[in-house]
């Protein structure tokens, strides 16, 4: 997208491409107790068996529905607006924002450490990809050269730019990873098509894919850099990448790490430049949820979520969409239909897999992602985040 519209568009998994383990929702009455333990401060709990995952999934998941549990906010210290996000762990959380501001918390949002890359303030970091508490990769977006990738082994201490772009037509907006070696971030289409950067060290270099797999791009066609999920991955080769802006929204898939698509239409808000999908999140390789709508403040966003059961072979409108535009998505884990998605003007959840959605919070939000521990995180303007757990 234009530099106007990445740096003003509202508000979203990292995607982290992590199969999760999955579990029936039920709508029973929360046990306050075994809530807390789930959802409380400390140390995160030891790897638990599958039923045990999954019945804390369903007591989450039924606390969201039933009011019994919210975000709460976390003092960052900064007034930055963080738009990159990834969830370790409930102790363990990454922000990536404006001003190239990064801050680290191991400690469950009590104290956020800043280790912002020394001499990035006047870049605009937009998506941050954690290999837990002290590896991460770091993208700030922008045209031409303000497009560039940062890694770090030691938890912020030190800081390697190891891309930058030097294409003036390129605007990289997300970025995602398979694993710990295999990755991709995406920029707005040059000549005619999306680019594609790829790794296969962990960010310590990149390469751009061959274009001749990607499908034209439509005119006036971009992604959003609102909430880091553009572009997600779940498993070792698939990968989807969100657009918005032309006469159609749709949702591009590479089954192949990026090097051939198939685009799809998704019936979200489409036909202006502030229009189309958003976030992305899949819990599998077929069933994903699409966000999105008109970003501009007091715009009206109907029909602005959607499901697929195919890998995004197709989408289907939300029986009951989210109310107004939303940035940012992600699914519970251990759960089979439970996922959260945020936006300026606040938060809803869905028990049946996105098919229908409720608002459970009106705070703001641009970006929301949940670790395996059940650790969801969720991050926004004026320096705000803010961790899921049981309401006092």
């Amino acid at each position: 997208m234009t530099a106007d519209r990445s740096t003003t568009a509202e508000g979203p998994a990292t995607a982290q491409g992590n199969v999760r383990r999955t579990g029936r929702v039920l709508p029973a009455v929360v046990c306050a107790a075994a809530l807390a333990a789930t959802l409380g401060a400390g140390p995160a709990r030891a790897a638990q068996d599958p039923d045990a995952e999954r019945q804390s999934g369903q007591r989450t998941a039924a606390a969201l529905h039933r009011g019994g549990a919210g975000w709460s906010l976390k003092d960052t210290g900064s007034d930055a607006r963080f738009r990159g996000l990834d969830a370790v762990s409930r102790d363990t959380a990454w922000l990536a924002g404006s001003g190239g501001t990064v801050l680290l918390t191991r400690d469950g949002g009590r104290a956020w450490r800043d280790v912002s890359p020394p001499g990035a303030g006047e870049l605009e970091f937009r998506d941050v990809q954690a290999f837990g508490a002290r590896g991460a990769v770091v993208l700030a977006i922008g045209p031409g050269e303000e497009s560039r990738v940062f890694r770090t082994e030691d938890a912020g201490a030190s800081w390697t730019e190891t891309f930058r772009n030097d294409t003036p037509e390129a605007f990289y907006n997300c970025l995602t990873f398979f694993d710990r070696d295999n990755g991709l971030a995406v920029s707005d289409p040059v000549d005619g098509r999306f680019r594609v950067l790829s790794t296969a060290d962990g960010g310590r270099s990149w390469r751009v894919l061959p274009a001749d797999g990607m499908p034209p791009a439509l005119a006036g066609e971009a992604n959003f850099a609102a909430s880091g999920q553009c572009l997600v991955s779940n498993g070792s080769r698939d990968v989807w990448l969100a657009t918005g802006g032309a006469g159609k929204a749709r949702v591009l898939h590479s089954a192949d790490r990026g090097r051939h698509w198939t685009a799809t239409d998704a019936p979200l808000p489409a036909s202006a430049p502030e229009r189309g999908v958003f976030g992305l999140a899949f819990r599998d390789t077929r069933h994903g949820l699409a966000v999105g709508g008109d970003f501009r403040p007091g715009e009206r966003s109907p029909h602005a979520s959607a499901v697929t059961r195919d890998g995004g072979g197709a989408w289907t409108e939300s029986s009951r969409p989210v109310p107004e535009y939303r940035s940012g998505v992600a699914w519970l884990p251990h759960t089979r239909s439970a996922a959260l998605a945020v936006g300026p003007t606040g938060t809803d959840v869905t028990l049946d897999g996105g098919r229908a959605w409720r608002t459970v919070d009106g705070g703001s939000y641009d970006t929301v992602d949940c670790a395996p521990d059940l650790g969801c995180w969720a991050a926004g303007e004026n320096g705000r985040a803010a961790r899921l757990q049981l309401h006092p």
